[in-house]
């Protein structure tokens, strides 16, 4: 099992960056692809980025292609979205997913464990 806490949300202009980082709990974080989130206001959850276990394989929303970076830190239990040029279209609630084994996934139903999730705002 693992317990998630995501950090680094805000509120930025338009054209702004943040670092949004997810910090897991227990000894296996390493066995988890991760995933990242997020849920505007009146809409469904949708897929933003996903990272397998050892960091080896990644996927991205085409929404966010070139303007996201994921990454992963393995001996500090914390996997990271970075967050560039960003657009009002990015505000919404992000939340980082656990998904035990060796491969991501872009359903959110795959995932078992969530964070509660942090605010990104962009203001025009």
């Amino acid at each position: 099992q693992v317990q998630l806490v995501e950090s680094g949300g805000g509120s930025v202009q338009v054209g702004g960056s943040l670092r949004l980082s997810c910090a897991a709990s227990g000894r296996t974080f390493s066995r988890y692809a991760m995933g990242w989130f997020r849920q505007a206001p009146g809409k469904e959850r949708e897929f933003v980025a996903a990272i397998g276990p050892n960091g080896g394989s990644i996927a991205y929303a085409d929404s966010v292609k070139g303007r996201f970076l994921i990454s992963r830190d393995n001996a500090g239990n914390t996997v990271y979205l970075q967050t560039n040029s960003l657009i009002p279209e990015d505000t919404a609630v992000y939340y980082c997913a656990a998904s035990y084994g060796g491969t991501w996934h872009l359903e959110a139903v795959q995932y078992a464990y969530w964070g509660q999730g942090t605010q990104v705002t962009v203001s025009s």
